[in-house]
């Protein structure tokens, strides 16, 4: 019974790698909408000042989605740091395999 409960999901690689795509995704999006948002208030208000607020608020959006993707990935990575597949590279480093094969 433990076992079900410690396998992965069939095709969690895949969506991680769709979740990664979609930074790239967000980032666009949030720049547009922002302009959108910034074009909407300058006919609102009549002023242009506004529309940079919108792009400002678009890229500070975008700025926060390659944050929060970056923390997501750091996550992942410090789960790596007791794998055993990866403990020989972390302990000697590339150097000491290149010795072996002499």
């Amino acid at each position: 019974m433990e076992d079900l409960k410690e396998q992965k999901p069939k095709h969690r690689d895949k969506i991680e790698a769709l979740d990664s795509l979609s930074v790239g995704i967000s980032m666009v999006a949030a720049v547009v909408i922002g302009v959108a948002i910034g074009l909407g208030l300058k006919h609102l208000t009549g002023y242009t000042w506004t529309l940079w607020l919108g792009v400002f608020w678009g890229i500070a959006a975008a700025g926060l989605n390659v944050y929060r993707a970056y923390k997501r990935a750091q996550k992942v990575y410090e789960g790596m740091e007791n794998d055993p597949r990866y403990a020989h590279r972390a302990k000697y480093g590339d150097k000491s395999l290149d010795d072996e094969d002499k």
